[in-house]
């Protein structure tokens, strides 16, 4: 394939992977194309090497999650983009991120088990909240009396924290306690955060208290 045509290629990916507001993967890309034009997988994956490469020194750069490729705003361009947004999302409760750690890193585990180990009842409020964030799914039910869900976390949950397995989450031996979990992926939360917002992190202390973890937080900002 002449160097025409992969410009081209690079072009179209570009275009789609902006409209798209969605990671993409390989197989969905080389879907835009028709039949006769569709590029090879090999092609494709030298098409988004280019346009990586094309990104350096931009604003905005190719990221691969989970779900496949994006286009996204420069971490370290936050403090400027954020202020495009006049709102400041709401904070996630210690209560929420320690169970979101614990399936992170236990799954498949029930609300049960969550409860055995933290000690203390689940509010409903942060499993709606996890389920309609799309973040866990329940994968089954423990075949015990009741039969309880089993949750475990989905391709939207690596995508948000820019993932693409969960063998990227910190190593559980390198991590000496489940507050020390909650903190890793809340540092990552309130990244979020400061750039939807514009402002400073907030201290753990301003974070909402126990069981409230019902607030939502934006995505990660894609141009789109």
């Amino acid at each position: 394939m002449n160097e025409e045509n992969l410009r081209r290629i690079q072009a179209i990916t570009e275009a789609a992977l902006l409209a798209a507001g969605k990671p993409l993967n390989l197989d969905q890309l080389r879907e835009l194309f028709d039949e006769h034009e569709r590029p090879a997988r090999q092609v494709m994956e030298h098409v988004m090497c280019q346009l990586a490469a094309a990104c350096e020194g931009r604003g905005f750069e190719l990221k691969k999650v989970a779900s496949g490729y994006r286009l996204q705003v420069r971490e370290e361009y936050a403090p400027w983009v954020g202020r495009l947004f006049e709102e400041r999302p709401q904070r996630y409760s210690r209560a929420l991120l320690e169970t979101l750690a614990l399936i992170a890193y236990r799954q498949p585990i029930t609300r049960g088990e969550i409860e055995e180990i933290r000690g203390v009842t689940v509010s409903s409020n942060i499993v709606r909240t996890l389920l309609e964030r799309e973040w866990v799914r329940v994968v089954g039910h423990r075949d015990v009396p009741g039969r309880p869900a089993m949750y475990a976390t989905t391709r939207q949950f690596l995508d948000y924290f820019n993932l693409t397995g969960l063998d990227q989450l910190p190593p559980l031996s390198e991590v000496r306690d489940l507050e020390e979990i909650g903190r890793e992926i809340e540092k990552n939360m309130q990244a979020e955060i400061e750039f939807e917002a514009g402002g400073p992190a907030p201290e753990p202390d301003d974070v909402a208290g126990d069981d409230a973890g019902d607030a939502d937080s934006a995505d990660h900002q894609t141009l789109h």
